[in-house]
């Protein structure tokens, strides 16, 4: 990551990255397939699907997802939310690791789809499981990509996060409850 922070995505090839890190190239690539993976995998590791499927007996697919949101803003995790920043900037900065970005989030939307459509009582279409993901997804990155910029902002990491907190309820409630005419309040 330092390599990708100090001299961009595009410009390290994988022969510096396997020989900062004190491996070989194959070494490299039977953790990593790609060098994209090694930027992807740890921005992409969050999985919708995941935490619907495991979720505890008697917990609803949005409960689930409520709980781990609030979990993530409770404890972002996030040691250094400058190198948080610098990374988030790498990425975006790099047509091939935004494009990269978008295809995952489409597999987790797809997949979140799968296993929404798979759940006792879904509707018999084919439709609701795609839409209802659809819309878990897009309110997911919306609060993530909020999180994200307030960081890259200056605003102090635990006031961030107290924001997120705040954010994930409403967004949460909005999904539960329906939008209505609720795009003013």
């Amino acid at each position: 990551m330092r390599l990708f922070i100090e001299r961009g995505f595009d410009a390290v090839t994988v022969a510096e990255i396997a020989d900062a890190a004190s491996v070989a190239k194959v070494t490299l690539f039977k953790y990593f397939p790609t060098k994209e993976s090694l930027v992807l995998d740890a921005a992409a590791d969050d999985d919708p699907a995941r935490i619907v499927a495991d979720r505890e007996p008697g917990q609803s697919p949005l409960e689930a997802l409520r709980t781990h949101y609030r979990a993530f803003a409770a404890d972002p995790g996030i040691d250094s939310p400058e190198e948080l920043v610098a990374l988030l900037r790498v990425i975006t900065s790099s047509p091939t690791l935004t494009a990269g970005m978008q295809r995952r989030y489409d597999q987790q939307r797809e997949e979140l789809a799968r296993t929404l459509a798979a759940e006792p009582g879904a509707p018999d279409d084919d439709l609701t499981p795609h839409l209802v993901a659809g819309l878990i997804s897009a309110t997911i990155l919306t609060l993530k990509s909020t999180y994200f910029r307030r960081l890259a902002a200056g605003v102090p990491p635990a006031e961030a996060a107290g924001r997120l907190g705040a954010d994930v309820e409403r967004a949460f409630d909005l999904l539960e409850h329906g939008i209505g005419d609720r795009i003013i309040e």
